[in-house]
């Protein structure tokens, strides 16, 4: 027989007031454990540096370096977020992010200034995206096949445009944002519109409808179809987000560079997707977010800084990272047979 426990009562005879957890208790259950996972493995390498080179990985400039690189394709991967978590995915963001870079510093855009080279990248970015999410949400194309037939296509243009050739930048009020004396209290510029993006991303995809459609759809589309939202849609407006993330990191690396090359964004795709991966979003859409991919893009950027600095040869990053996406995929698969 069940005993029934009165609750506990004050003096006067009524039932004492029960007081709230502490506050600590709701924000660690707030706490994503793959976050905390990876800020773990972030520190790791940073001891890991720390130890095999401490005057040069620990050096300021050195992170500011490992910063600013990552802010590149950490643009990229904030985009590339929001279209794997709508079960879709983009080959072509690096690509795209070349033939924005390669036309935004033609000759006859650089006449046109700093506004010249913003705009022009932007809205090659946003074209791309615009075909891109065309095809898939309108044309009935499988996005595997759309984003590397964009791919293909942008990589040719790109080459068309620079012919091969390097095109320097000569406007100085670009150049001058890669610079020292721009940094603002030791951050540079292009850190701080990385961040900019990342704050934007994440409150659109946890704070409006457009990001709560975007998971729907990416957890079931037909389900999603039948509460009201148009998928098709918001698949296009979803291509076109990544399009935008594509020409903004252009500009970025326009800066960094001083150029446009046709080679600008080689395997983005791949540091993308990868950062994306291993930051807890899900392969089949429905699941993902932008502090992880953030994280993975800073775990990626730091692990290529480490073996750079301790001449380590580029096929043996390129075989890490393959390691680290295999296993990342593997622990979302045990994840998920689990739950």
């Amino acid at each position: 027989m069940t005993q029934h426990v009165s609750p506990p009562r004050d003096g006067t005879g009524k039932t004492a007031p029960v007081s709230p957890p502490p506050a600590w208790r709701g924000l660690l259950a707030r706490v994503d454990l793959r976050t905390l996972s990876l800020l773990g493995v972030l520190a790791a390498l940073i001891v890991v540096g720390g130890i095999t080179k401490p005057d040069e990985f620990l050096d300021t400039r050195n992170l500011q370096l490992v910063l600013t690189q990552g802010s590149v394709i950490g643009v990229v991967t904030v985009g590339m977020t929001f279209v794997i978590m709508s079960g879709g995915i983009d080959l072509s963001v690096g690509a795209i992010v070349a033939l924005a870079s390669v036309w935004a510093t033609t000759v006859a855009t650089q006449e046109y200034g700093f506004g010249g080279i913003l705009l022009t990248a932007v809205l090659v970015g946003l074209g791309c995206g615009l075909v891109n999410g065309l095809l898939i949400a309108y044309g009935g194309m499988v996005p595997f096949i759309a984003t590397l037939a964009m791919l293909a296509s942008a990589r040719g243009l790109a080459l068309q445009i620079t012919d091969g050739k390097t095109q320097i930048v000569t406007v100085d009020s670009v150049l001058d944002l890669g610079l020292r004396d721009a940094y603002v209290l030791g951050i540079p510029p292009l850190v701080m519109v990385f961040a900019v993006v990342t704050i934007i991303g994440w409150l659109v995809l946890n704070r409006t409808t457009f990001g709560r459609r975007t998971v729907a759809v990416g957890g079931n589309a037909e389900a999603a179809r039948l509460a009201g939202i148009d998928v098709r849609r918001q698949r296009l407006y979803l291509y076109l987000l990544s399009g935008l993330c594509c020409g903004i990191a252009a500009f970025l690396l326009i800066i960094l560079s001083g150029s446009g090359q046709n080679t600008n964004g080689n395997l983005y795709e791949l540091d993308a997707i990868a950062a994306a991966i291993i930051g807890g979003t899900l392969l089949s859409g429905g699941r993902g977010t932008i502090t992880g991919s953030v994280l993975g893009v800073l775990i990626f950027t730091t692990i290529t800084n480490i073996f750079a600095l301790n001449n380590l040869q580029s096929d043996v990053q390129q075989i890490a990272k393959g390691a680290i996406i295999v296993a990342a995929v593997l622990v979302q698969r045990r994840t998920a047979s689990t739950t």
